[in-house]
Order: structure tokens, then C-alpha cells, then sequence
């Protein structure tokens, strides 16, 4: 690897991998899924990166350059941390925060890898591949800021029904934004107590 046009193809190919892998993880986790909002959200972006296939597909074209030959390993590592979260059995709202955040972790490498290709083709001059890569990555947003409002409007809070653990936000001062864990059995001896 000598140029920054060889890194960047080398950046390229990984990526293609990454999609393809995904391609092939996210009917899984379709069909895991309970909540529907989730199960569309993830029926939605499996259309989505199958058209980032296409983008990449033709992004290989316009380089005259095959995408084969590189396998994405931080996505294989992803993909089967995701699965340890499918082949789980338990509360099925518990399995979907999972699921969330399995696919948000794929969301968030796919954010960076594509923010460095953008970067390197914008400083290549390559337009019209820049375009592109931008595209798929407001997609990537997208899909990561549709999945944290699934997990934040329900399903972390139907996660956790079933815990003996409450979220109670304490902001000692304005600049806190923490909160505390504390059981329900502290939460009733610390009223006892007043």
C-alpha cells in the first residue's frame, strides 16, 4: 500500500464486505425480534443495505476495480456478538434491547468506517463517489437514531418491567446528567426512613 488511492480501495473492499455480512445477519434479527416497530426498523434497513451494495457495486465501476478479495473482520466479530444475543432465551423485550443494541454497534462501525472514505475521497477529488458514500452514510444515522428512539419510547422500558432495578434520576446539580440504580427495596427503606 503505497498511495492513498490504495488505502482508500483496500477501505473500500472492507466496507463491501462489512455490507454484505450484514445482508446476511439481518433476517436473523428480523425474525427475532417481537416489537414491531423494531422488526420494521430492521425490515427497512435490510432494503437499505442491499441498495449499499448497489452503491458500492457501482463505486468498484467507476474505479475499474473488483470489490472481492478482503473479508471484514470487524464486522465478522459483530455479526456473531449479535448472534450470542439471538440465540438467547428470556423475556422477548429483554432479547429486543439485545438486538438493539447488537445492531447499534454495527450502525456505529459502519459510521466511522464510511466517515474515513468519505474523507479520503473528498481529498482524491472523487465527486461523485463522495456523493454516494454520503448517502449510505445519512443512512447509517438514520437506522442508528430510529433504533435509539425504538429502545427509548418502550422497549428498554418494557425491558426492565420485569426487574427488581428502578432508574432513578438524581441531579444533585444542574450539571449532572447520571442517574442511579438502586433497587425498589432501597427506594422503600429510604421512604421508611423519612
Amino acid at each position: 500500500m503505497h498511495t492513498l488511492h490504495d488505502l482508500f480501495i483496500d477501505e473500500l473492499k472492507d466496507i463491501y464486505s462489512a455490507e454484505r455480512q450484514l445482508v446476511k445477519a439481518l433476517p436473523k434479527m428480523v425474525r427475532k425480534a417481537q416489537a414491531p416497530a423494531l422488526v420494521q426498523a430492521l425490515r427497512e434497513h435490510l432494503e437499505q443495505t442491499q441498495m449499499q451494495v448497489e452503491r458500492l457495486d457501482q463505486i468498484f465501476q467507476e474505479l475499474d476495480t473488483t470489490p472481492r478479495g478482503k473479508k471484514c473482520h470487524g464486522m465478522e466479530g459483530l455479526v456473531e456478538e449479535g448472534e450470542e444475543a439471538l440465540d438467547q432465551e428470556g423475556d422477548a423485550d429483554v432479547i429486543d434491547a439485545g438486538i438493539i443494541g447488537a445492531a447499534q454497534r454495527v450502525e456505529h462501525y459502519e459510521i466511522a468506517a464510511y466517515g474515513t472514505a468519505i474523507a479520503h475521497a473528498k481529498a482524491m477529488g472523487h465527486r461523485s463517489i463522495e456523493k454516494l458514500l454520503q448517502q449510505t452514510l445519512d443512512e447509517e444515522y438514520g437506522a442508528d437514531k430510529k433504533l435509539t428512539a425504538i429502545a427509548e419510547s418502550h422497549v428498554n422500558r418494557l425491558a426492565n418491567a420485569g426487574s427488581d432495578i428502578e432508574v432513578v434520576d438524581e441531579r444533585p446539580s444542574a450539571r449532572s446528567k447520571g442517574a442511579v440504580s438502586r433497587t425498589r427495596g432501597d427506594r422503600d427503606t429510604q421512604r421508611a426512613e423519612r
